[in-house]
C-alpha cells in the first residue's frame, strides 16, 4: 500500500486548488460510504452553507462505488468505508495524487432494536438465543469483514453460519436489524450513536482488538481533478465544524 501523502503536500496541493476557487457556487458529485450517511448529510448541509458549494451524495457499498468509477461513474470525491480501495484507485491512477487521507476511523456494534436484547458484553452470541444475525457482505463492505473476524476470533463464525442473513452493504444491514427481520445486527456505530449514546434498543460496542482497525479514506477523484470545490471539500472535512460531526457519531479522528 501506498504511503498516506504528508500533511504539508496536502495543505499545499488543496491550498493551490482553493486559490484558483471560482467565485460561483459549484456541485460535487460524491459517493459516500453508506455507514458515513447520517454526518455526511449533515457536513454536506453546513458545507453548502459556509461554501455555497452543493454536494450531490451517493450512498452505497465501497466495493460497488470501485467497480462504477472505474466503468466511468461520474464521481469526483469517494469516500470510502476502508483504505485500501482508495489506495487501490490511487496506484491505479484513477485519483488525484496526494489528496487521500485518513477522515474517521469506524467502530463495529453488535445492534438490536429490542431493548435489553443485546448485553454489554455480547454474551448474546455465546447463547444463541436470536434466530438471525444480520452481517454486511465482507467481499464488499469493511464492516461486514470486521463482523467476521470478530466472530472468528470468538470461536463463533462457524457455530453461528446458519443465522446469518448478509446485507449487500452496511446501509442494508442495518435495514434488517431496525426492521427486526433479524433480530440482532453488526453494523457502524454511526448508524444508532448520537450525542455521546445508543439512540435505541441495545448493543454492545465491539472492542478494536477483536478486528482490524477500519481507516476510512477518502480522496479526490480523476473526473474531480480540475474542481476546485472538490479540494474545498476535503479542507473542510479537516476543520473543526466536520470534525465535531464525525466525532459525535461515534468515530475517532
Amino acid at each position: 500500500m501506498k504511503p498516506h501523502a504528508s500533511a504539508p503536500a496536502v495543505s499545499i496541493l488543496f491550498a493551490g486548488l482553493f486559490l484558483c476557487a471560482p467565485l460561483h457556487a459549484a456541485d460535487v458529485s460524491v459517493a459516500v460510504a453508506a455507514n458515513f450517511t447520517a454526518p455526511m448529510q449533515k457536513i454536506a448541509e453546513a458545507f453548502e452553507k459556509d461554501t455555497g458549494h452543493k454536494l450531490v451524495l451517493s450512498f452505497g457499498s465501497t466495493g460497488k462505488f470501485y467497480a462504477q468509477i472505474k466503468n466511468g461513474a461520474p464521481f469526483e470525491v469517494l469516500f470510502a468505508a476502508d483504505d485500501e480501495t482508495p489506495a487501490r484507485l490511487e496506484r491505479e491512477g484513477a485519483s488525484v495524487e496526494g489528496t487521500r487521507f485518513t477522515y474517521a476511523i469506524g467502530k463495529l456494534v453488535l445492534w438490536s432494536k429490542q431493548p435489553g436484547l443485546v448485553d454489554d458484553q455480547g454474551e448474546i452470541l455465546r447463547k444463541g438465543t436470536f434466530e438471525r444475525l444480520a452481517i454486511a457482505d465482507p467481499k464488499l463492505a469493511p464492516y461486514g469483514a470486521a463482523a467476521m473476524q470478530t466472530l472468528t476470533r470468538l470461536g463463533l463464525a462457524d457455530s453461528l453460519a446458519g443465522k446469518f442473513v448478509q446485507g449487500e452493504n452496511i446501509g442494508q444491514t442495518y435495514q434488517f436489524a431496525a426492521t427486526q427481520n433479524a433480530q440482532l445486527g453488526f453494523v457502524a456505530l454511526s448508524q444508532v450513536y448520537a450525542d455521546g449514546r445508543i439512540t435505541e434498543g441495545s448493543a454492545w460496542i465491539v472492542p478494536g482488538e477483536l478486528y482490524e482497525p477500519i481507516r476510512q479514506d477518502a480522496l479526490i477523484l480523476a473526473k474531480g481533478k480540475d474542481k476546485p470545490a472538490a479540494a474545498e471539500l476535503l479542507n473542510y472535512l479537516r476543520g473543526e465544524t466536520a470534525t465535531n460531526i464525525i466525532r459525535a457519531y461515534g468515530y475517532e479522528l
